[in-house]
């Protein structure tokens, strides 16, 4: 080891102690080193389990691979297709999946930051082992065939959307939007890869909430798609926390650690309020949509957002459902394989989903839910003069019970009287 290496290692180890004191206490050197060691090993694990978990996770080149060769073999279309396979200009860069059949990814469009997310498949072979790459999905796009006529292919989207969305009047609306959103070229025609891209789009839930609420001022603006594969707005802020341990280390990160550090590193209450509004007026908007009423499942802190102007803004709707959707699932009680399955790619996977997170709370309404949420995001920091009536709201909120629709006039009662009590407090000030 070169001489000035060594000078350098004992002075980091040793520099705290006087040389006196060492060679009183050479036992502490020993210490010193085993911790320095212990260090070392500790951030080398973190690492590779950083490393392992994104190599598992991350396989957006695969996506990419098997979208354009389908879209460069004719057999799926969309707005974003050239961009994505012909002129590079929207690119995949910062990995955000959490599970390895769900790929999402932050990415630029034009130079414009965006969300880039896309289903694969994970088979395996016959060994039981699973493949190095996903093979074509070309199960996904069978539908529409080849001779289905424009009255044909309207009918299947409006049954698809009955079963999903429940019977609604304004249906045939929704159909027309979804054939508008169809039509790449707008020559007033759909292709057939056209039609099989947006039929392979409404099987991802998400993708057709969003399309569903696109109106409304708290959902990410859907962008373009090509097969799948859809382009959303990125949201600045993807959570109301900051700081999320990975799952590797929630067993040895004490919760209270990382709730103090989210703590400190939340925006301003006033802040917090305002997003806290925008919340409440989601919750409105999902209640009694023009398509129907939805549940959030999973009320969250990872699954809101909020932009540069701390506006409200779902970052993801993954755990959103229509209501009609979730008791179709929990009124037959289990989850198997249908091949005539119409809630999504993966029935089994999408049905056990909304059994394991509305099962036992789709009694409790949506309001109930985000005021447990709010309860440790907005008492912290509150105002004094504040705090016990905003404390007091909440907690009549989250004792909320039974289905909104059957105590509409008392839901909506609490609901107003929080965002109120938030707004007086907000309004007139450069938070307003």
């Amino acid at each position: 080891m070169p001489r000035a290496l060594r000078r350098l290692l004992h002075v980091m180890l040793f520099c705290p102690l006087s040389k006196g004191l060492q060679n009183r206490l050479p036992a502490i050197k020993v210490k010193y080193l085993l911790l320095a060691w212990l260090g070392i090993l500790i951030i080398s694990w973190i690492v590779y389990m950083q490393y392992a978990s994104y190599a598992e996770l991350c396989r957006g080149h695969v996506c990419q691979m098997v979208i354009c060769d389908h879209y460069r073999r004719g057999i799926i279309s969309g707005s974003s297709c050239k961009a994505l396979c012909d002129q590079k200009t929207l690119t995949l860069h910062r990995c955000m999946s959490t599970s390895s059949t769900h790929q999402i990814y932050i990415g630029l469009w034009k130079d414009r930051p965006v969300v880039i997310k896309c289903g694969i498949e994970d088979p395996v072979n016959i060994d039981g082992v699973p493949d190095t790459l996903p093979r074509p999905e070309m199960s996904l796009f069978d539908k529409p065939t080849r001779g289905t006529s424009m009255d044909e292919f309207k009918e299947m989207l409006h049954s698809f959307l009955k079963v999903n969305l429940g019977e609604q009047p304004t249906l045939s609306a929704l159909v027309d939007r979804f054939i508008t959103l169809a039509d790449v070229n707008q020559d007033n025609k759909v292709s057939l890869a056209e039609a099989k891209s947006i039929w392979a789009l409404l099987h991802i839930n998400e993708f057709l909430l969003m399309v569903a609420l696109q109106e409304k001022e708290h959902t990410p603006k859907l962008l373009g798609f090509c097969g799948d594969l859809y382009v959303t707005e990125r949201v600045t802020h993807s959570s109301l926390y900051r700081l999320e341990v990975p799952h590797y280390l929630k067993a040895v990160v004490p919760e209270a650690l990382s709730s103090s550090l989210n703590h400190w590193l939340a925006p301003s209450w006033p802040r917090r309020a305002r997003i806290t509004i925008g919340l409440l007026e989601f919750v409105e908007e999902v209640f009694h949509g023009s398509y129907g009423s939805f549940l959030i499942c999973d009320a969250s802190p990872y699954h809101v957002g909020y932009n540069a102007k701390y506006d409200c803004k779902m970052a993801s709707l993954y755990s959103v459902a229509s209501d009609a959707m979730v008791r179709s699932f929990l009124k037959g009680r289990r989850c198997e394989n249908n091949a005539d399955c119409t809630y999504g790619r993966d029935c089994t996977a999408t049905c056990d989903r909304l059994m394991k997170q509305c099962n036992t709370e789709v009694v409790q309404p949506n309001l109930a839910k985000v005021c447990m949420l709010l309860q440790d995001y907005l008492l912290f920091g509150a105002p004094s003069d504040l705090r016990g009536d905003l404390e007091k709201q909440l907690r009549t909120c989250v004792t909320l019970s039974g289905l909104a629709s059957q105590m509409e006039v008392h839901h909506s009662l609490v609901l107003n009287n929080l965002k109120t009590l938030l707004w007086k407090k907000i309004s007139n000030t450069q938070y307003s």
